[in-house]
């Protein structure tokens, strides 16, 4: 009997700690087809287990901006213990978002949106500094020769795409050329080939996503031309082209940290009073280069 009533007990006391749980909910915005996000996800959940915390991750496979505020709306009337957001489009997310911590859900944005984080109630942002590492990465490219050159952009939406490309431009010295060539591989590749075949004067590209970066180095090995290729993000087929000098350099803003930083703050946040950064935290940039691809290679595509 006495067994028993243990049993029963420490049932119990499971089934209570297993209730009380902090719970977190991320949104991020992506079609799934951006190999981006998976590492992101990863850090996210790693850093929920860490802490002992249940994390559930989402996005709108259609990548509709009006889809995702759904999502966003629909994880607060859940009423998790915090809500981590990408912001691509603050004037379609940010009422959602501001509905959110106004209901008393602390809010952490990431990736995109700084400049309009604390306008739709979040606590801070953790990301890069986009219009600073697109500027860096143009300044290296105007050094390298880049002279005429041409952003691909796969989310016209996407302030912070926009904001990497009209750095580049600032960083070059040159006014802003971008066109979307959406987030499909072929259209990517099409749409590349396209603009380097009408344009022989440009020999410059930036392609401000990974999956648009190899599909870019395609292009241009079909077009024949001879183009400084430059990228945002990592995985093992950018870091193949590096190291086979197809492509200059990438920007690394270090994901991982995306999907991390916000679960371990928000933690802290519930379990301390209210515990809270100083400041936004930078998860980035950083270059990646023949010099030091090697270093990081094994880490492109899971924790980078």
């Amino acid at each position: 009997m006495m067994k028993k009533l243990l049993a029963t007990s420490a049932m119990a006391l499971l089934l209570a700690n297993v209730a009380q749980a902090e719970s977190y909910v991320m949104i991020t915005h992506t079609q799934g087809t951006d190999p981006f996000w998976p590492v992101v996800e990863k850090g996210a959940k790693d850093a929920a287990k860490a802490v002992g915390a249940e994390l559930k991750y989402n996005f709108a496979p259609s990548g509709d901006m009006a889809d995702m505020a759904k999502l966003i709306e629909s994880a607060t009337a859940t009423k998790p213990d915090g809500l981590i957001v990408s912001l691509p489009d603050a004037n379609a997310l940010g009422t959602a978002i501001k509905a959110a911590a106004d209901s008393g859900i602390p809010v952490i944005t990431i990736n995109s949106g700084l400049e309009n984080s604390k306008k739709v109630g979040a606590l801070m942002h953790i990301g890069q500094p986009e219009k600073l590492a697109g500027k860096a990465a143009g300044e290296r490219a105007k050094i390298e020769g880049v002279s005429k050159a041409l952003c691909l952009n796969q989310e016209a939406f996407n302030t912070a795409l926009v904001d990497r490309c009209t750095g580049y431009f600032e960083g070059l010295g040159s006014e802003l050329k971008m066109i979307d060539v959406s987030n499909d591989v072929a259209q990517i590749k099409t749409r590349t080939a396209a603009a380097l075949s009408a344009d022989k004067a440009i020999n410059g590209l930036l392609a401000v996503g990974p999956h648009v970066c190899e599909a870019a180095a395609a292009a241009i090995d079909e077009v024949g031309a001879k183009v400084h290729l430059s990228c945002f993000d990592m995985t093992p087929g950018v870091i193949k082209l590096i190291k086979d000098g197809k492509v200059k350099y990438t920007v690394d803003q270090q994901q991982y940290l995306q999907g991390y930083m916000p679960v371990i703050v928000l933690h802290l946040y519930k379990t301390n009073a209210g515990m809270l950064p100083g400041a936004n935290i930078p998860s980035g940039p950083g270059f990646v280069d023949a010099k030091n691809a090697a270093a990081v290679e094994a880490q492109a595509g899971t924790t980078r």
